[in-house]
């Protein structure tokens, strides 16, 4: 249920703040005061349309937010903040939105933001308006199914339905997957068969490409090491080609620094540290030149090497440029085509029989769901004319003695060789109500020829005879006393008294015989100056209430005997 609402800037509303109690509550006020102006901030909480022409003049941002309570009942609105990642705050959920001059603006669910689609479906599970706003689920063909179930008991079993047929579309496309033409298999796997037969002969192994090429590079360029390795070697030793040159080398230099450090250091110990550092400098140098040397006399030219080398490479370059992303690809990337191509080839390979065993699994599961849409169908049929009878004698006590309401299902169209019967998600029917709100006339759509009094009265009925099986925890009502007065506005009345001991209802009305049936009364008023107009929302109680029941008894001048008139409505038709 809602359990408060915070109201900014929005149209002719500078600030509000409301607390709602449970129950039947009232919005009531003179013409023109702006009761569908809070309706509509509340429109636009739940996610309906908005833009900056609902931001009051002068500010430049309108902000509505509001507070809800999740109940055992609300389990839809759970499943989906689980869903979602959301957490609500002791079965509470806070829902934000705003709209900024620019056009642009934002939405919220606890501190998650959310789109309006999101807002608009989660909102959907707390909240159902009915009246000249947008926020109506009779409007919604789609809808009309849902309902229909819901009266039926039909709810669980089309969700089970649901995803039984999931699971034949799942099938389905796999079927098509694999069912190709023969000459098309045949053309993947020849393809398949001699991509992996070239990868298999080459017997790749991840890095060698690395390794190849650092080996072709060396021995491609074998004078230049050696000539480099042997000047190095003159330069750290002064020895060329296993002879003595010139003596002085940077080994004998740094031996007579060594010793001259040495020598020195016995006469100031101060520089004993530094003489050892320098020995161990000429050491490790000495071991570095003797390594040189090795490597030079190991170097040996071999070009048969060099060409096997630069073989490998073209052929790694060719399989790369083939079976890779591209030619700077890690040969691993050709190995992985490999085992690619070997998953797909297995799976060609039994094809046939994995073709035939989901053809068996497809045509099991269309014989069950057409079993079980034909099976929800018959049930839905059956519950139609009585859902009909029921919603003609509500909305025959509601004002509407000569309208007709019809549940028509039809089949969903058949197959282009009409041998098949189409099915969707919900099953084979489609669902729309009828209505003829003059006697003699046909009953045609309801979303085409219903005023908004008497689509609000449509959905009373709907929610008079739904009440133990609708999940929605509040309902708000516009125009509901459109078109109706004396006995019917009293019937209308206590039809929203009974109905609130299970929902939480809002009705704006202008009507003193369904106001004074209401728990709670909130009194809507329009202020204005020289410069500005303003609503102002007060709740009333007591003397007040009756004095807001005499007003919509009497007009604006409020006599003694419409507020003993208003006393004794309250007395009456009050709880």
């Amino acid at each position: 249920m809602l359990e408060s609402v915070i109201i900014k800037d929005f149209a002719l509303i500078e600030a509000i703040s409301l607390e709602f109690e449970r129950g039947f509550t009232v919005l009531s006020g003179e013409t023109g005061a702006g009761k569908s102006i809070l309706i509509g901030a509340l429109s636009f909480l739940l996610g309906g349309k908005g833009g900056a022409e609902n931001i009051r003049a002068g500010a430049g941002e309108a902000s509505v937010s509001g507070t809800f309570f999740l109940d055992s009942c609300s389990r839809a609105a759970l499943e989906w903040l689980d869903t979602h990642g959301i957490e609500p705050d002791e079965s509470r959920v806070l829902l934000r939105r705003f709209v900024r001059s620019n056009g642009r603006g934002g939405a919220w669910i606890q501190n998650t933001p959310v789109t309006r689609t999101e807002l608009a479906e989660f909102s959907s599970f707390l909240v159902d308006i009915h009246g000249q706003h947008e926020h109506q689920s009779l409007l919604r063909v789609a809808e009309h199914q849902r309902y229909l179930d819901a009266y039926a008991g039909l709810t669980e079993e089309t969700a089970a339905f649901t995803v039984l047929y999931a699971e034949l579309v799942n099938k389905r496309r796999q079927l098509d997957e694999i069912s190709v033409s023969g000459a098309e298999q045949e053309r993947q796997i020849e393809l398949l068969t001699f991509a992996l037969n070239e990868i298999d002969e080459a017997k790749l192994r991840e890095g060698e490409d690395d390794e190849l090429a650092a080996e072709e590079n060396r021995l491609s360029q074998f004078e230049r090491i050696f000539e480099e390795t042997d000047s190095l070697s003159v330069i750290l030793t002064g020895q060329e080609n296993g002879h003595t040159g010139e003596p002085d080398s940077v080994l004998s230099a740094l031996k007579r620094a060594q010793t001259l450090l040495s020598q020195t250091a016995t006469i100031d110990t101060v520089l004993e540290p530094l003489a050892s550092r320098l020995e161990n400098v000429f050491y490790e140098i000495t071991d570095i030149a003797g390594e040189i040397r090795a490597y030079r006399q190991a170097l040996v030219f071999d070009p048969v090497r060099l060409e096997s080398v630069q073989e490998r490479l073209a052929l790694l370059f060719k399989l790369k440029k083939k079976y890779a992303a591209s030619i700077q690809s890690p040969i691993a990337e050709v190995i992985a085509y490999g085992e690619s191509a070997r998953c797909e080839l297995d799976k060609l390979s039994h094809s046939e029989q994995n073709q035939d065993e989901l053809s068996e699994t497809v045509s099991l599961l269309e014989k069950k769901v057409y079993a079980a849409a034909k099976q929800l169908s018959e049930k839905r049929h059956a519950a139609a004319e009585k859902m009909s009878r029921e919603v003609e004698s509500v909305l025959s006590v509601l004002g509407m003695g000569g309208a007709v309401f019809a549940v028509s299902i039809t089949d969903k169209p058949g197959s282009d060789n009409g041998i098949m019967q189409k099915c969707g998600p919900q099953g084979m029917d489609d669902v729309e109500f009828l209505i003829s709100a003059n006697t003699g006339s046909p009953p045609k759509p309801l979303v085409k020829i219903a005023s908004g009094g008497e689509l609000s009265r449509v959905m009373l009925a709907l929610k008079t005879i739904l009440a133990d099986s609708d999940t929605v925890g509040t309902l708000i009502f516009d125009e509901i006393d459109t078109g109706i007065g004396g006995e019917v506005s009293v019937s209308v009345g206590a039809h929203l008294q009974m109905l609130s001991q299970k929902r939480q209802i809002l009705c704006i009305t202008h009507v003193a015989s369904i106001a004074a049936h209401a728990d709670n009364q909130i009194k809507i008023e329009k202020n204005s100056t020289a410069e500005t107009t303003v609503t102002h929302v007060s709740v009333v109680s007591g003397r007040q209430r009756i004095e807001e029941i005499a007003r919509m008894l009497s007009g604006d001048s409020i006599s003694a005997a419409s507020l003993d008139h208003a006393a004794a409505l309250l007395s009456k038709f009050g709880r």
